[in-house]
């Protein structure tokens, strides 16, 4: 997927109203999904739900580009620990405070999940609950539980990679951060590095169904009859000179 990375980004705002999104490549790929979500008017203290988003929070950045690479090296951790592959990273203006990646089955954990790792790494060094101004990088749309997680949180910005069809709630399936009831408000772009996230994926996904299939044609190999029977050598060698 070509990536619309606007290098000006962290130098103007958008005007009042018009978030800007990121053109379409003339391969015709599909563009980030940027979700806005504007403040509730009648919320206390809610800011004038018109004003403008700055353009570095609704733009691909190479700084964005940066972030999710760390994300997909997190991720790498979670594969080498035979665990599906999502890394997410949390930071506060160009410092990384944490990082996580998708753990629920070592961790014996249904929360264990590569966002909540990070939010609660970061929560634990900074030594509050609230993380406002921070930013979520991950490499898979967050789910649900995470995104409540992320609103708690009060994360200011979260950046994903790959979409989730099925549990995707950034638009995907449902759209948890577009509520305007809700007393918080967190913009959200997707699709960087959606290639790449999405393959580390499907590979890890690929790799465990051939690791299945040879597991049963083994076991049916040791199944057939005469299959424990050692096969005779017809042509002795020396183990030792060969």
């Amino acid at each position: 997927m070509s990536i619309d990375v606007d290098p000006s980004a962290s130098q103007t705002d958008l005007p009042a109203g018009t978030p800007a999104q990121p053109a379409v490549d003339q391969t015709g790929a599909r563009p980030p999904l940027v979700v806005t979500a504007t403040a509730d008017p009648n919320a206390p203290n809610a800011p004038d739900a018109q004003a403008a988003v700055p353009k570095e929070l609704t733009h691909i950045t190479e700084r964005d580009l940066h972030f999710m690479g760390l994300a997909q090296a997190a991720a790498d951790e979670a594969r080498a620990a035979g665990e599906v592959p999502v890394g997410a990273v949390l930071v506060r203006g160009d410092e990384v405070i944490a990082k996580g990646f998708n753990h629920p089955i070592s961790g014996h954990d249904p929360s264990a999940h590569a966002e909540m790792a990070a939010l609660r790494a970061a929560a634990q060094r900074l030594g509050n609950y609230r993380l406002p101004g921070c930013e979520l990088y991950v490499t898979l749309e967050p789910c649900l539980m995470c995104a409540g997680a992320i609103m708690h949180a009060r994360i200011a910005r979260v950046v994903f990679g790959a979409r989730d069809p099925k549990t995707g709630a950034c638009g995907s399936v449902v759209d948890a951060f577009a509520n305007p009831q809700l007393n918080h408000h967190t913009t959200v772009i997707g699709g960087v590095l959606e290639d790449e996230c999405g393959d580390a994926l499907r590979s890890f996904f690929a790799d465990r169904r051939r690791a299945v299939r040879e597991r049963r044609a083994a076991a049916a190999r040791d199944s057939e009859p005469g299959a424990s029977e050692p096969l005779q050598d017809t042509n002795p060698v020396n183990r030792t000179t060969g």
